[in-house]
């Protein structure tokens, strides 16, 4: 195995959701600046949902043209399309274009939405890409598709964003000559947002900067000799195979561990297949299981959760809430190490793992549900609570995605498809069921960091 494969393959990775996770950090500053406001998370999500028609086109062209569609090309459109939409972001994003008389930051919507198909596609593409290259730098893979969330959220720490100062009301009034006849309570507190330590502008540009990281290192897996020599000295992707033996190629090798089935790992290795997906290794209903969870898991770590982490974690404090947020980012790179050197196939343990992810998803929901007093609101161990079940929440179904990923991997080509299309699928299903319940029919309430007084 080669290093520079791998520091490649994570690289490639860190490509797949860096803008979109990017966008996500960054709208405490950018939403007072823009007329939509805190509408915009609103916009946001419907532009991503929108934007599943990218991976819907390539799933079907999979499907119903198998072997046509080569992912390369794809992958160089939009990681050129990523790096062009957020350098223009940088320079664009408060533009507004006035429509019926108001107006509205029509740049902005487009070029998120722009990056939402980029990110979205990468489900699709990225993935089956892997199958060019050894197993063993799939896990890399997911490991920079972890930091794509990391490295952004750490960014945005630097840069300070949403840190928050409470201050006497009476005292910001008197400052204020302006203000007449004002009513203010001498007991509240009012909060004052601090400016960040460098503009949205940076911020982006330093989004554009990862995504020519990303097609730098897609360019060295695709034409570095080291990379071509490696695929040459590899019997399965040798330029002699026929093309009906190719989708055979890009699985790992029969000699390998990983190879053998997982639920009866002392069986044959050339026993009857079980069923028409992939390889046979798995039947029908456990193909089926390993999708459901797949679903599953995506729909909560990418949509359901994310949506309700401010209510979950802002009633403990702005403290809390940037830990829960940055150690949740640290867990997802974390889960793929620790899968990475201890990659358990069994779909027992799967299940149990996913039992556990989703225990813990549901204190987060409840106490979302009570904000804004949540259980042990006003103590540190409320904190370190919420915190801990944020992080064991993303641990756990991170490793559990991850294994899924290993697992298909091994099906096939059209196999690692079908994960990037469930995937979305998950997430749009997760996104589309949270986005009334949190815009319209505000089940989840939030409280002033400031003056939020529970009584216990």
């Amino acid at each position: 195995m080669s290093l520079l494969t791998h520091i490649l393959a994570c690289l490639f990775g860190m490509g797949s959701w860096v803008a979109i996770n990017g966008m996500w950090v960054e709208l405490p500053l950018i939403v007072p600046q823009i007329p939509e406001l805190w509408a915009l998370p609103s916009y946001l999500t419907v532009l991503i949902q929108t934007a599943n028609i990218g991976p819907l086109i390539v799933t079907l062209m999979h499907h119903f043209r198998p072997g046509v569609l080569d992912e390369r090309p794809v992958v160089y459109c939009i990681a050129v399309l990523g790096i062009v939409a957020t350098f223009l972001l940088a320079f664009f994003w408060k533009h507004t274009v006035t429509i019926a008389g108001s107006p509205h930051s029509v740049p902005l919507l487009i070029l998120c939405f722009l990056l939402s198909v980029v990110d979205c596609t990468s489900s699709v593409t990225f993935l089956p890409f892997m199958m060019r290259l050894c197993p063993q730098y799939l896990t890399s893979y997911f490991v920079g598709e972890g930091l794509s969330g990391l490295v952004p959220a750490l960014a945005a720490l630097i840069q300070g964003v949403g840190v928050v100062r409470c201050h006497n009301s009476t005292l910001t009034v008197s400052l204020n000559k302006t203000i007449a006849n004002s009513t203010v309570d001498p007991d509240k507190l009012q909060a004052i947002y601090q400016p960040a330590k460098f503009s949205a502008q940076a911020f982006f540009l330093f989004l554009s900067a990862m995504m020519v990281i990303c097609l730098i290192a897609f360019i060295l897996l695709n034409h570095h000799p080291a990379i071509a020599r490696e695929k040459k000295d590899d019997s399965y992707f040798r330029d002699e195979l026929t093309p009906g033996k190719r989708e055979q190629a890009f699985s790992m090798h029969p000699q390998t561990p990983e190879q053998k089935p997982m639920l009866n790992p002392f069986g044959s290795a050339k026993r009857a297949p079980r069923s028409s997906f992939g390889k046979g290794t798995y039947s029908n209903a456990e193909v089926a299981f390993i999708f459901v969870v797949l679903a599953w898991a995506n729909s909560l770590t990418n949509a359901v959760l994310p949506s309700v982490q401010s209510y979950s974690c802002l009633p403990y404090g702005n403290q809390a809430y940037h830990l829960a947020a940055t150690m949740a980012a640290v867990a997802n790179p974390l889960a793929c190490f620790i899968a990475m050197f201890m990659p358990i196939r069994s779909l027992i343990f799967m299940c149990v793992l996913t039992v556990f992810g989703t225990g813990f998803a549901s204190y987060i929901m409840a106490m979302a549900a009570l904000s804004p007093c949540p259980l042990l609101v006003h103590s540190t161990s409320g904190t370190v609570v919420i915190v801990l079940a944020w992080v064991l929440f993303v641990l756990s179904l991170s490793y559990v995605k991850v294994i899924i990923g290993i697992i298909l991997r091994d099906e096939g080509h059209s196999a690692l498809v079908w994960c990037g299309a469930v995937v979305q699928l998950g997430s749009m299903v997760g996104a589309l069921s949270m986005f009334p319940l949190v815009g319209f029919y505000e089940l989840f309430k939030s409280g002033d960091v400031c003056n939020t007084n529970c009584l216990m």
